[in-house]
């Protein structure tokens, strides 16, 4: 991922990840762009990929860090 894929948030990646797709289903590109659209998709997909995941552990450190209070409670 370039400096630059890491400065975007999700949602600009997502919604850019949409446009990717929207021209390359409407076909009438050349080979030569249909591939350097390919290659743009795939880098935003990691971008997606890593706000992901950075939420899932997020989510998964709360979830984990409430069951630790809830059981020190209750002893």
């Amino acid at each position: 991922m370039s400096e630059a894929d890491t400065a975007l948030g999700y949602e600009q990646a997502r919604d850019e990840l949409i446009e990717v797709v929207r021209k390359l289903e409407a076909g009438g590109t050349s080979l030569e762009d249909s591939l350097a659209l390919w290659e743009r998709g795939e880098e935003l997909a990691k971008v997606c990929r890593h706000w992901l995941e950075g939420a899932r552990a997020r989510l998964d450190s709360a979830l984990a860090a409430r069951e630790r209070a809830e059981d020190g409670g209750a002893e």
